[in-house]
């Protein structure tokens, strides 16, 4: 079967026989595969009133099974303290989050979900989970553990094996 990347290394290695141009053949699909993926993943989470990164914060929350500090929230997501501060006051106004500042250190800020907002992570999180299941349906368990074996590789690879305390966002 030929697929899209398939057509474009044909022309490259019609137009390029010099350039060995393999690489397209991972970095294509995968970029692909991102965007297909967070249509589908960005229409369960709308599903519940949710975009992405709010869905990650909660997500991040419930797993950790404690509140967080906003500084824990931002390594955990990799974004910036502004970003973090954006996410937090949209799901604190929704009533999904609250913020408490450290007893100790006043500019530590400690995060937690509401009953709401884990009323809602309980929710959406069977849908997301469900909506994982589907995307990767066409792969058995074994070949689905194989990639996830290689990404894990190319992903240390390049720097992003450093874990920590929350786990990242990647897996919900």
């Amino acid at each position: 079967m030929t697929d899209h990347v398939d057509r474009i290394l044909e022309q490259w290695a019609k137009e390029r026989p010099d350039l060995d141009v393999s690489p397209m053949a991972v970095i294509g699909r995968l970029s692909r595969l991102t965007r297909l993926i967070s249509a589908e993943l960005e229409r369960t989470f709308g599903a519940h009133g949710l975009d992405r990164a709010s869905f990650d914060v909660l997500a991040t929350l419930r797993r950790s099974g404690r509140a967080l500090t906003a500084a824990e929230l931002m390594q955990a997501a990799m974004i910036t303290s502004g970003a973090v501060t954006q996410r937090l006051d949209r799901l604190q106004g929704r009533g999904l989050v609250t913020r408490t500042p450290s007893e100790s250190d006043k500019r530590v800020v400690h995060v937690a979900l509401t009953a709401e907002g884990r009323a809602l992570i309980d929710r959406a999180l069977p849908d997301h989970v469900e909506t994982e299941h589907r995307l990767l349906a066409a792969l058995t368990e074994e070949r689905r553990e194989s990639l996830a074996n290689d990404l894990r590789d190319l992903l240390e690879s390049l720097g992003d094996g450093k874990s920590d305390q929350t786990g990242g966002t990647s897996v919900k």
